[in-house]
């Protein structure tokens, strides 16, 4: 496993299982990277930095303090990959009405989120008007989305994922983009979930089979070498 992080929530004889199956090991990022920055809408925070169940009472889908200590590093995150000048699009969440086609009315019909405001961008994460804005009706953001034209036309050979969830959009995109052929950083302290289990073991298998997980500081180090 990477050692810039550690998953607390996975033992280290379950560690060990999946160090004999060969996973985990570390691939590299490559030379021409993109930062997605995913559904960082007030809908998956909250407007106020509160607790999740506080937050909760606004938007169901809300993680409250737990995304917005996930905001301010990928606030740092964006200053680095702009002072890079990599390509950054912001996958989002788009409002969902009846016609809206999958599964989400019958599984999950809290993703539909009322309230002023739930779907704009947060503040310090939020998109410049240069920067592709990618909306969504799916987890990934390459299904049945442009993205991955966008990535193609501008030679992308590295997606940096950051944003929420960790175990639902983030992880299908992440799965997507290592299908796809792309080289996968996640980054770990970037990303954001409701639970803490759910977050590390998303992480965990997330390192295991798809993606290298470095932190905001090592992706400021890395994108200082592609600049």
């Amino acid at each position: 496993m990477p050692n810039s992080w550690w998953p607390t929530a996975i033992s280290a004889a379950d560690e060990t299982l999946y160090e004999r199956a060969g996973f985990g090991r570390v691939s590299g990022l490559g030379v021409r990277p993109a930062l997605l920055v995913i559904d960082v809408q007030y809908r998956t925070v909250g407007h106020e930095r509160a607790p999740i169940a506080e937050a909760m009472a606004e938007f169901p889908t809300a993680t409250g303090d737990r995304g917005w200590a996930a905001v301010d590093r990928i606030a740092q995150l964006l200053k680095a990959a702009r002072a890079a000048g990599i390509p950054v699009f912001h996958p989002h969440v788009a409002p969902k009405t009846k016609l809206t086609p999958g599964g989400y009315a019958a599984k999950t019909p809290t993703l539909a989120s009322t309230g002023e405001g739930a779907y704009d961008f947060v503040p310090g994460a939020a998109p410049r008007d240069d920067e592709p804005l990618i909306a969504k009706d799916h987890p990934s953001a390459f299904f049945a989305t442009g993205l991955l034209t966008h990535l193609v036309q501008r030679g992308v050979d590295t997606v940096l994922l950051a944003g929420a969830t960790t175990s639902g959009c983030v992880r299908a995109s992440a799965v997507d983009a290592f299908s796809y052929g792309f080289r996968v950083g996640v980054i770990g302290d970037a990303v954001f979930d409701r639970l803490d289990v759910v977050h590390e073991v998303a992480l965990f298998d997330l390192a295991s089979k798809y993606a290298d997980v470095i932190t905001v500081d090592a992706a400021g180090d890395y994108l200082s070498t592609i600049a």
